[in-house]
């Protein structure tokens, strides 16, 4: 199976197809194998390139998530890229990996071609961010469903990451950390910005969030789905492949 070190640590990744390369950045308490249905939509038109970041999936445990994990994940992400040596990449980042995808790309612009960032709460945690995900995560862990969900991503130790991952997240809720490292009006690289009206887990006026964001972003498109749920890029899947492709495309437009 395939590795990168990262800080004396081994991240797991895996590629399907050939092509331009497109890496998918998976969100909290997931990893890679949240892509691996997908592949199918996308391998035909890009080298897809999936990645477990730290203490997720097949990748090494660690013993804690840093607060700053979605900047930590970037900087997983870049070294991910300079190893497959590769040139510039085009990112896809859902839920937490969307923080994960602007941060790389704030960093590492010579890196990146472009973004889409799907289905995240944008530049700002939600007024009620702490008591939704104690909710969430409460409800998750008593859910057949969910807790299969967990163990498929993660493993027999799936609990100890989700809780890992509680408590980073209220950590980083609580000390307001800034959720980018650089500001936004920096993004040098295009950004697709999509989300769902339905997605019950991103703030209730995410359109109006992302409006928002493309007004400091300098090269930024919106677009949200009237259907589906959290997060689009699978709940949308056939529509949300085509909208990439057009994204990607340097002869067509949305």
């Amino acid at each position: 199976m395939p590795y990168f070190n990262y800080k004396e640590k081994r991240c797991f990744y895996e590629e399907y197809g050939q092509g331009k390369p497109l890496i998918f950045l998976h969100g909290n308490t997931a990893s890679s194998k949240m892509f691996e249905a997908l592949m199918p939509l996308y391998a035909t038109h890009f080298r897809c390139i999936l990645i477990d970041f730290l203490g997720n999936g097949q990748s090494d445990r660690i013993k804690r998530f840093s607060p700053d994990m979605w900047y930590d994940e970037a900087l997983q992400t870049i070294a991910l890229i300079e190893h497959l040596n590769c040139g510039k990449v085009d990112l896809i980042g859902t839920s937490g990996g969307a923080w994960v995808a602007v941060n790389a790309a704030l960093e590492r612009p010579d890196l990146i071609h472009s973004i889409i960032a799907d289905s995240f709460d944008g530049r700002t945690l939600n007024d009620n961010f702490s008591d939704n995900l104690l909710s969430e995560r409460t409800r998750a862990k008593n859910d057949l469903y969910a807790r299969q969900f967990y163990e498929w991503c993660q493993g027999d130790d799936w609990e100890k990451v989700v809780d890992l991952d509680t408590e980073a997240l209220l950590q980083c809720a609580k000390e307001k950390r800034p959720l980018f490292h650089k500001s936004l009006n920096e993004l040098k690289v295009p950004i697709l910005l999509v989300g769902s009206k339905k997605d019950e887990m991103c703030r209730p006026n995410l359109e109006e969030e992302y409006k928002q964001m493309s007004t400091v972003i300098p090269n930024a498109k919106v677009y949200i789905f009237n259907k589906g749920g959290h997060p689009a890029i699978s709940t949308n899947a056939e529509e949300f492949s085509h909208l990439v492709q057009k994204f990607l495309s340097v002869d067509s437009a949305l």
